[in-house]
């Protein structure tokens, strides 16, 4: 999955919970041990929302992007 988005609109309305709920019931279904994903360190809401859902933000790990011409210049 690439992106997960509710609309302003709908917030504050349990459909985002919903959603992980499910997402969680499939991984568990699945055999899956967890659930991750990532989320800008300045969308406080977002990270609100997450932590009460028991969630712990992750700090033995740093995401890398190459984008570009750094990633046209791998590329060659």
């Amino acid at each position: 999955m690439e992106d997960l988005y509710v609309k302003p609109e709908c917030r504050r309305k349990g459909y985002g919970k919903a959603i992980l709920k499910k997402l969680a019931s499939i991984a568990v279904e699945r055999g899956c041990g967890r659930l991750e994903w990532w989320c800008p360190d300045w969308n406080k809401p977002s990270i609100d929302f997450y932590l009460s859902l028991g969630a712990e933000a992750m700090s033995d790990w740093t995401v890398y992007r190459i984008a570009g011409d750094t990633l046209t210049q791998l590329a060659e």
